[in-house]
C-alpha cells in the first residue's frame, strides 16, 4: 500500500464508526494463490497483490475494470458495486458476477504461481476497460514502462510486472498518479486520473496503465506477471504472459484444481474443513511459513502489521494441521515436512526462535519482541514462541521418515530444550515476558500452558531417553506450578502474576491450559483435583468472556476481560473469532479429557463445543459472507482486522477433527 493510496483512503473514512481510515481492508471479498502470489479480488473485481510477504514482489497496488459500448461515445461503466463470488471446487479459481446496464458480465480470476489471469465473458456488445496500477520492488515513484506492443512492462530496479490482453490491447496509455495538490485536498480522486497534456513523459514514468481491449466472441482477457529480472529474462517473461492470457475456463478450472493440497473426506462439515485448507494454503510460503494475515495496515497505523510468520501462530497451526491430518488422513504430510524444515532453519544459536520473521526467506523480520537479540531481559520476548515449535517438531518427530531431517529436528530440539529451561523460572512458571497477545508482560496462565504442552510432547515422543527424561521431570515441576494461578475468587486460572500479585481477569489465552493438560495426561496423569479446577475454570472464563450485543447476529467470547484494542466508536471488547474458536476447541479437549477418565461432565462440555463452534461456522455470525473468519467483530456486526486469519481457521479444523475422531459429532 503507498502512501497516495492510504491518505485516498483516510479522506473516504476519516468519520467512519467502525473504519479504521488509512488501511486496505480484505474482510469483503475473496483470495487467489495456492502457490506465493496472494492476490486479494474484491467484490467489484478490483485486484491487489498482498503477497510480498510469501514472494517478495509487490505487484499490484490498485485496479479497476470496467465496461464501454462499442458503437458510441459513452462513458465507461466501472465495476464499481458489489458482486456475487464464489470459488470454483476447493482451488483458489474465483467467480465475480457483475450486473451492468450494458449486461451482465461474468469474471474469472485465478493466480497461477507469480502470474495472475483475469478473464471476462459477456455477451453485451461492450469493450473492456482496465486500469492496473503496479509498484514494482514496493516503489510508488522512480517507476517506468516499457511498452511491447501487446504487452506493458512496469519495472524499477529487480522486480519486472508485465500486463498483456487477449485479445490485445486496442488502446494503452501510462498514467501519472494523484499530483501534491490532488492529495492534499478535501476531494477524492477518482482513479484512473485524465492525461495530463503538459508533460510529455509523465505517462511512462509509472506504475499505472490504462487498457482497452476488444471481446472476441464474448471473451476478453487479462493477465499479469511479476518476475524477478535476475531469475527471468524479458523475452521469457513476455513469452509466458502472452501464453497465459490464451487460457479458457475449462483450461483456468483444470490449473485451479491442480494447486489442491490434499483431500477432505466426504463429512457433514467438509465445506469448513476444505475452506480451512484453502485458506491456510493462501497463507503459506514455499518455505511453509504462513503469515498471520493478508497485511491491512502497512503504515502500522494502527497494529504492528500482520504479514509476517510470528512462530507462535505458526506452530500451533502446524500442530492443529498435523493432529487433524492424522486424525482425518487429509494428505498433508508436505505441509508437516516444510514445516519442520524451516522450523530447524530458524532456530537461533541460543535454541529460541525471533519474534517475526519474513516467510519468504526466514530472515529477521521488524518486531518489538527481540530481547534475544539485543541487550535487554527476557520481559520483551515472547518465550510461548519456543514452547509451540518444541510442542510440534516433538509431535511430528515420530511420523519423519527423512533420516536427515530427523537428525535436524533433534538437534533443534536439544537447544530449543535449553533455550526453554532458561526461561523457567525456579518455582516451575516461565520468567516475566511478553504475552501471546503481545501488549501485556508477566507471568502467564498461556505462556504456562505452551510451556507444559512442550514438555510433555517432548516427554512423550521417541527422542534420546536422556532428552525425554528431562522434559518429563520439567513437565511435572510445571504441571505442580500451575496452582499458583489460581484464583479462588475468579475460580479460574488467572491471566498472569505481576509483580506477584494475582492479575486474575479472565483470559481466551488462558483456555490453553486444557489441550496442554490433555497432553500431560498421556504423560503423567491428571488428577481430580486439578480437573475439577480446569471444569470451573473453562466455565468461568465462558461465561466472564461471552459477549452477545443487541444491534446484530454476532456473539462469542471477546479477546480478555478489558481489551480496549481497535475498539473505534464501541465502548464494549470486541468480538473475536480466535477466542471463540479456541473456546469451542477446550470445550471439546475439555469433553475428550473427562471422558478418559470416565467423568459425566464431559457430555455438557462436548455441547458447548459445538454450540461455540456453530458461531464460526461458514454459516454462522462470525463468518463472513465470503465464508472467511475476521479477526476481530464489531457488535454491529461489522467485520475486522485481518481476514482471513489462519490462526482461528486451524483451530476450527482441529475441532472438527477431534469431534470426527471422538464420535461427537
Amino acid at each position: 500500500m503507498q502512501l497516495r493510496d492510504a491518505l485516498a483512503d483516510y479522506k473516504r473514512h476519516a468519520e467512519h464508526p467502525t473504519r479504521f481510515p488509512g488501511e486496505r481492508r480484505t474482510t469483503s471479498g475473496l483470495f487467489s494463490g495456492l502457490g506465493g502470489r496472494l492476490v486479494h479480488i474484491e467484490r467489484d473485481g478490483s485486484l491487489r497483490d498482498f503477497g510480498y510477504p510469501l514472494s517478495g514482489r509487490w505487484g499490484i497496488e490498485r485496479s479497476r475494470f470496467g465496461i464501454r459500448p462499442v458503437d458510441d461515445d459513452a462513458g465507461v461503466v466501472w465495476f464499481d458495486d458489489g458482486a456475487a463470488q464464489s470459488y470454483v471446487g476447493d482451488g483458489g479459481l474465483v467467480v465475480t458476477e457483475h450486473e451492468t446496464c450494458y449486461g451482465d458480465v461474468t469474471q474469472y480470476d485465478l493466480t497461477i504461481d507469480d502470474a495472475h489471469v483475469t478473464r471476462f465473458e459477456t455477451s453485451a456488445n461492450v469493450e473492456l476497460v482496465s486500469f492496473v496500477h503496479f509498484q514494482p520492488d514496493g516503489r510508488d515513484t522512480l517507476v517506468g514502462q516499457l511498452l511491447h506492443g501487446d504487452a506493458v512492462e512496469a519495472y524499477h530496479a529487480d522486480e519486472h510486472d508485465f500486463l498483456a490482453a487477449n485479445p490485445s490491447f486496442t488502446h494503452v496509455e501510462g498514467r501519472v498518479p494523484e499530483r501534491f495538490g490532488e492529495l492534499l485536498s478535501d476531494a477524492n480522486v477518482e482513479l484512473p486520473r485524465p492525461l495530463s497534456d503538459d508533460r510529455y513523459e509523465e505517462g511512462q514514468l509509472s506504475g499505472a496503465v490504462v487498457t482497452t481491449v476488444p471481446f472476441e466472441g464474448g471473451e476478453a482477457t487479462v493477465g499479469t506477471l511479476l518476475t524477478d529480472e535476475t531469475e527471468t529474462s524479458r523475452d521469457e517473461a513476455l513469452e509466458r504472459v502472452r501464453t497465459l492470457v490464451t487460457l479458457g475456463r475449462e483450461s483456468l478450472a483444470a490449473r485451479s484444481a491442480e494447486q489442491v493440497d490434499g483431500t477432505v473426506p466426504d463429512h457433514d462439515e467438509a465445506v469448513a474443513m476444505r475452506d480451512d485448507v484453502r485458506v491456510l494454503s493462501l497463507l503459506s510460503g514455499s518455505l511453509g511459513l504462513r503469515i498471520a494475515g493478508p497485511d491491512f495496515d502497512p503504515y502500522y497505523a494502527y497494529s504492528g502489521g500482520y504479514g509476517y510468520t510470528w512462530f507462535r501462530d505458526d506452530a500451533e497451526i502446524s500442530t492443529f494441521l498435523f493432529e487433524s491430518d492424522e486424525k482425518l488422513g487429509l494428505g498433508l504430510s508436505e505441509w508437516h515436512e516444510r514445516s519442520a524444515r524451516a522450523y530447524c532453519r530458524t532456530q537461533r544459536d541460543d535454541g529460541s526462535w525471533p519474534h517475526r520473521v519474513w516467510p519468504f526467506d526466514g530472515s529477521l523480520a521488524p518486531g518489538w519482541a527481540n530481547a534475544r537479540l539485543e541487550s535487554g531481559d527476557d520481559a520483551d520476548y515472547q518465550a510461548d514462541q519456543t514452547g509451540s515449535v518444541i510442542a510440534f517438531l516433538a509431535s511430528y518427530y515420530g511420523e519423519c521418515d527423512d533420516p536427515s531431517l530427523r537428525a535436524d529436528i533433534e538437534s533443534t530440539l536439544e537447544r530449543a530444550l535449553d533455550s526453554l529451561d532458561e526461561t523457567l523460572g525456579d518455582d516451575g512458571l516461565p520468567v516475566d515476558c511478553q504475552n501471546a497477545w503481545e501488549n501485556m508482560t508477566g507471568r502467564f496462565s498461556h505462556t504456562t500452558a505452551t510451556f507444559l504442552d512442550a514438555y510433555a510432547a517432548l516427554a512423550l515422543s521417541d527422542l534420546d531417553g536422556e532428552l525425554t527424561d528431562r522434559a518429563a521431570a520439567r513437565a511435572r515441576d510445571v504441571y505442580d506450578a500451575i496452582d499458583s494461578l489460581w484464583s479462588d475468587e475468579r475460580e479460574c486460572y488467572a491471566l498472569r502474576l505481576a509483580d506477584g500479585e494475582l492479575d486474575d481477569r479472565y483470559d481466551s489465552a488462558a483456555l490453553a491450559l486444557v489441550a496442554a493438560h490433555r497432553t500431560y495426561d498421556t504423560l503423567h496423569g491428571v488428577d481430580d483435583e486439578r480437573l475439577d479446577r480446569l471444569v470451573s475454570h473453562v466455565e468461568s472464563v465462558f461465561d466472564g468472556l461471552w459477549h452477545d450485543p443487541s444491534e446484530s447476529d454476532v456473539k462469542g467470547l471477546v479477546r480478555f476481560e478489558g481489551d480496549d484494542w481497535r475498539m473505534r466508536e464501541q465502548d464494549t471488547e470486541k468480538i473475536w473469532t480466535v477466542s471463540t474458536a479456541w473456546g469451542a476447541n477446550a470445550a471439546v479437549e475439555l469433553a475428550t479429557l473427562l471422558a478418559a477418565h470416565d467423568d459425566d461432565r464431559s457430555a455438557a462440555f462436548a455441547d458447548e463445543g459445538r454450540s461455540l463452534l456453530e458461531l464460526v461456522l461458514p454459516d454462522g455470525p462470525l463468518s463472513t459472507d465470503d465464508g472467511y473468519l475476521a479477526e476481530q467483530f464489531f457488535d454491529d456486526g461489522t467485520p475486522d482486522s485481518a481476514t482471513p486469519l489462519g490462526w482461528p481457521h486451524a483451530l476450527r479444523l482441529a475441532t472438527l477433527a477431534t469431534l470426527t475422531d471422538e464420535g461427537m459429532l
